[in-house]
């Protein structure tokens, strides 16, 4: 008998595409958005946290389109601005008028942009490894980026975001492999950031001006020793956005929601739950 992959949860369509995505837990909304490494879904990239962070609130996990087990139909345009419309249309398609959001590094971009975009659908952000400003491309990047499958080249992605080589295992690593060479997945990873890759991070940045603007209570957590995002970038967005807080784990890469999982679901809960209802406030439309 095959063993079913915990990967694939529930499909719904929005915007036309068939959209991968589980759903855990009852109470106010909390949008998780994975990061952009190959291979990833959204069920590997917060598996550690998510039903902990499911035992309060309802967590809602999707594939982003090129991601994972949501369909990538043929000729599909990859950016922002389609992303965000599968993010928005997907709380549409679920009936969910605001949610609380976490984005891990991809993911944080974003939700940055939901919350220029569309302020009142986002009640607290939560920024992991956040890209989202322009920064000149980091080695990590652009090895996630410009990976071309082999099992030599995941084991060294897997470095490159651990700072705890032992959380690095050879069967992990052949895991990974095997899912980023599924029908259809590097294909669609391949299109998403060709190289030169720096205009993909200045595509993911946000304005200045409109950072400052965002009125929602933010959190941002980093860790020190991350090789794809540098820590540098999230000081940033912390003193552009005016309810921002930031805390930084030493002795961690940029899996954050990995190496650190009982703190992150304790410091996100936390910061989650202090949350008013009349969140967030002046709103600019």
């Amino acid at each position: 008998m095959m063993q079913s992959n915990p990967e694939i949860g529930l499909d719904i369509d929005v915007g036309g595409i068939r959209t991968n995505y589980h759903d855990l837990g009852s109470g106010f909304p909390l949008l998780l958005i994975h990061g952009s490494g190959p291979g990833v879904s959204g069920y590997v990239n917060w598996r550690t946290v998510m039903n902990e962070l499911a035992r309060e609130r309802r967590v809602i996990i999707p594939d982003m389109v090129g991601f994972g087990f949501t369909e990538r139909p043929a000729g599909q345009r990859y950016d922002v601005d389609v992303w965000v419309a599968q993010a928005i249309g997907l709380l549409d398609a679920l009936g969910i008028e605001q949610a609380d959001i976490v984005g891990n590094s991809f993911g944080g971009a974003l939700a940055l942009k939901l919350a220029i975009r569309y302020p009142k659908r986002l009640r607290r952000i939560v920024l992991m490894g956040s890209a989202g400003l322009s920064f000149p491309i980091t080695e990590g990047l652009e090895a996630v980026w410009g990976y071309e499958p082999s099992l030599a080249a995941m084991r060294q992605l897997l470095d490159i975001f651990a700072f705890d080589r032992g959380l690095v295992s050879d069967d992990l690593a052949r895991l990974r492999y095997q899912a980023s060479i599924q029908p259809g997945f590097q294909e669609a990873f391949a299109a998403m950031f060709p190289a030169p890759r720096q205009r993909w991070v200045d595509a993911l940045a946000s304005d200045e001006g409109l950072l400052r603007a965002i009125p929602h209570e933010t959190l941002l957590v980093h860790g020190r020793e991350d090789r794809v995002i540098p820590l540098e970038s999230s000081i940033r967005l912390a003193s552009l956005i005016s309810c921002a807080q930031l805390h930084v784990f030493g002795r961690c890469g940029h899996w954050t929601q990995i190496e650190q999982a009982a703190r992150f679901v304790r410091l996100v809960g936390d910061f989650l739950a202090e949350a008013q209802p009349d969140e967030p406030r002046g709103f600019g439309q």
